[in-house]
């Protein structure tokens, strides 16, 4: 009996995803229109001259913004080396800048992710860390969530000893609006497996980003 590999699994799965989510996604012309109906909520007339390609514009904003949901963040993991010298120490990227956009608001969140792992076998090329930020950042996110997806798919295609995050950000939604607190920021971690069970792994990794 043939096995089929869990990563052509998980990318076949990936590619259905695409594949519903583009038979029911709105055309260029129905996105436009629908800013035009928000722009005459708002009181203004999109007809006038300001405005005449402010729909175009915000629908080619929104192809940057959430360009991540049509990015694969495992198959960007999937190219490794494991002629590493026997290196098994930590490996951390630190101040990765991101712009996501909140889900409740769809204001922007700013911010910065921190990102290590101990590899048991194999090591990534760093700016895959980066990119891996990068693909969940560009969605609609909260915060908590964005921070365990990035640590739980470097746990699972990597597979290594320990996979720590701390992503802060801070988030338009409050300092916009409602309770306006302009320079208050969100600080959100996970921690798996060697950085949650050895408090020395943890320190060291908070230590090195100036948490500690």
């Amino acid at each position: 009996m043939v096995q089929i590999d869990s990563n052509v699994k998980s990318h076949s799965r990936m590619v259905q995803k695409k594949l519903d989510v583009l038979a029911h996604r709105p055309t260029k012309s129905e996105a436009e229109e629908a800013v035009k109906v928000l722009i005459r909520w708002a009181g203004d007339n999109p007809e006038r001259e300001g405005l005449r390609d402010t729909p175009d514009r915000v629908i080619r904003s929104y192809d940057e913004f959430f360009a991540g949901y049509w990015q694969d963040p495992e198959k960007i993991l999937r190219t490794t080396f494991e002629e590493t010298e026997g290196y098994d120490e930590m490996v951390l990227l630190k101040d990765i800048e991101f712009e996501s956009h909140c889900e409740h608001h769809m204001v922007p969140i700013i911010g910065r992710a921190h990102v290590a792992y101990l590899p048991k076998n194999r090591v990534v090329g760093i700016s895959k860390l980066a990119r891996v930020v990068e693909a969940y950042a560009k969605r609609l996110q909260i915060q908590e969530k964005m921070t365990s997806q990035i640590a739980n798919t470097i746990n699972t295609v990597l597979k290594p000893k320990g996979v720590a995050v701390v992503v802060e950000g801070k988030h338009e939604c409050m300092g916009t609006r409602g309770i306006r607190k302009p320079a208050s920021s969100m600080v959100t971690s996970t921690m798996l497996g060697a950085f949650r069970l050895d408090a020395s792994t943890r320190r060291e990794f908070l230590a090195f980003i100036g948490k500690c």
